[in-house]
């Protein structure tokens, strides 16, 4: 594997550290801005709806300019971003912040699976695809939990620059390793929208939303169900995010593993389980073993749903697999910034930290009920029209 992807894998590593070390310092930051926990549960909706208009957009700018050179503005709008929530002295200019940083989220990950693929010969690449999208997955187990420590002990501050500094090692590895790639030809907006016509397409993305939104309405308030609920101390929220972030390890390698042999059975089977282990989370929350043995299930079910749920876009939206992916990484934080809100509303209604479990157990229901419309509408349209075969996209272990 060339040079090249371990500067594609740094950045991915910093986006995902970013994107959820926020949920273990939301107690730190609520304190130190003096906003409620559901009002400091913004930054999540935030970020989440930045990666929402930031995926399409900047991927359809990128391919105005050369492909590395996007990625470095990617990874400086980044740096910036959060360099700016380090330094806020509002709350508000934290959450501009993090909007900024958002940004670059959805489009490096389109653009960079790409610019992965054409770094190696054509039987190495879904490994090296794999490769890059592994850094977001080793940030849950690595990064976002060295990032807590970080916050809880020196401050919340000095996290978000070290993510800041991450995300400048990346973008020089880039502007060093990454060859000169040509400005794609032949590209059309009205061709990259035609995917979105079909139906099959937007179902898997609303089950993306849904499905993954179900496993944020419980991690977004993770840190104050654990002290306040379990019992843990505030140094232990670190480590419930090692095994958490276990968890979304394995479920990755699992429905990677198993996308290409069984998709929607596996797609089935996760968001089923998921559904059963977030509504008994607001049992065993009371239960420091079993609270934490349910965030690691919530961390494998909830991962197990996203190799089969790219691999079904990208099945569908023949012709513009680039804008689809980015806008498919887009879905999962929609869902994100849904379950944030919707978790906030039911604390602030006085219903307690465990009630976001219930809303995500309605949600991964609710992506279950899709899956099997998915499937319905799938053999209807077979019934009625000649079969065709679809160029058969790779199955990799990756996460948005």
């Amino acid at each position: 594997m060339p040079l090249a992807l371990l500067a594609l894998t740094i950045g991915a590593f910093g986006i995902g550290t970013t994107e959820f070390v926020v949920m273990g310092l939301l107690p730190d930051i609520a304190a130190d801005y003096g906003v409620t926990i559901p009002t400091a549960g913004l930054l999540v909706t935030g970020y989440a709806l930045g990666v929402v208009v930031g995926a399409p957009v900047l991927t359809v700018l990128g391919n105005r300019v050369s492909r590395k050179r996007m990625l470095m503005v990617l990874m400086g709008l980044f740096v910036v971003g959060n360099t700016l929530s380090a330094l806020a002295p509002t709350f508000e200019l934290m959450l501009a912040g993090r909007v900024v940083a958002s940004l670059a989220h959805g489009s490096f990950f389109g653009i960079g699976s790409v610019v992965a693929a054409g770094l190696v010969a054509p039987d190495k690449k879904a490994n090296a695809i794999a490769l890059m999208f592994s850094g977001l997955t080793v940030a849950t187990v690595v990064g976002v939990p060295l990032g807590t420590f970080i916050g809880q002990t020196v401050s919340w501050r000095a996290a978000f620059l070290a993510v800041a500094s991450l995300g400048l090692v990346g973008m020089l590895g880039i502007a060093r390793l990454v060859p000169a790639l040509p400005r794609p030809e032949g590209v059309r907006l009205r061709g990259e929208l035609g995917a979105f016509r079909n139906p099959q397409v937007l179902l898997a993305m609303a089950m993306t939303a849904l499905g993954f939104g179900g496993v944020f309405t419980a991690i977004t308030y993770v840190a104050p169900m654990m002290t306040e609920v379990a019992g843990y101390s505030d140094a232990a929220v670190t480590w419930l995010l090692v095994l958490f972030g276990l968890g979304m390890f394995v479920g990755n390698l699992v429905g990677g593993r198993y996308a290409d042999r069984a998709l929607m059975p596996l797609l089935y089977t996760a968001l089923a389980s998921l559904a059963v282990v977030l509504a008994l989370f607001v049992l065993t929350a009371h239960d420091k073993i079993l609270a934490a043995l349910t965030l690691f299930l919530i961390g494998a079910f909830g991962f197990a749903t996203v190799p089969p749920l790219q691999k079904r876009v990208l099945d569908q939206a023949h012709g513009a697999p680039t804008l689809a992916s980015a806008v498919n990484v887009g879905a999962f934080n929609l869902g994100n910034a849904l379950a944030a809100w919707l978790g906030g509303l039911v604390i602030a209604g006085g219903f307690g930290y465990t009630a976001p479990n219930w809303v995500g157990a309605a949600l991964a229901c609710s992506a279950l009920l899709l899956a099997f419309w998915s499937t319905a509408l799938e053999r209807r349209t077979a019934a009625t029209a000649p079969a065709t075969t679809p160029e058969p996209a790779v199955a990799t272990a990756v996460s948005p």
